[in-house]
């Protein structure tokens, strides 16, 4: 399971890369700039994020990057054995997501000492969703494939 992990966590960090590469450069996101709509729920509007996903935890304290790449370094080890011992391929894909969202954001922190974010979803008077990345993204999506089968499985049966 390992293999299939690390494969889906380089596919996640090359996507979050490239996305953040192509709103950056080719669409001229950049954080303080303009709003490009792109759907009736969706915005490309970048901020710099000093904080973990979805703006969490922001800090303005110069100890603050270097304790979240620290902290990114050990959850990211953590999770990498995590995945060489996992069963199950559902497990190894969660924990592949997570890996590869952590790595896309601990690059832009150790390169500017913040993420760049530029997805902004909203929906009518539901505006409330911060600016997320793919990175983010796929950390919430993991991390609901590491619990949610959990919450399911029958008593003994893990995975």
């Amino acid at each position: 399971m390992l293999r299939l992990g690390l494969l889906v966590a380089v596919v996640v960090f090359v996507l979050d890369q490239a996305t953040k590469w192509y709103a950056m450069e080719v669409l001229d996101v950049v954080p303080g700039g303009r709003v490009l709509p792109v759907l009736p729920f969706l915005d490309l509007v970048a901020v710099r994020n000093t904080g973990i996903s979805f703006g969490m935890l922001q800090s303005r304290s110069q100890l603050g990057p270097i304790l979240l790449v620290a902290f990114a370094v050990v959850v990211t080890g953590f999770l990498v054995v995590w995945m060489a011992r996992a069963r199950s391929a559902v497990l190894a894909v969660g924990l592949g997501l997570a890996v590869g969202g952590a790595l896309g954001n601990l690059v832009d922190r150790l390169r500017w000492g913040w993420v760049y974010d530029f997805l902004y979803a909203h929906l009518g008077a539901f505006d409330w969703w911060p600016v997320f990345n793919v990175a983010d993204a796929a950390i919430v999506v993991g991390f609901a494939l590491i619990v949610l089968p959990s919450l399911f499985a029958r008593r003994g049966r893990g995975i």
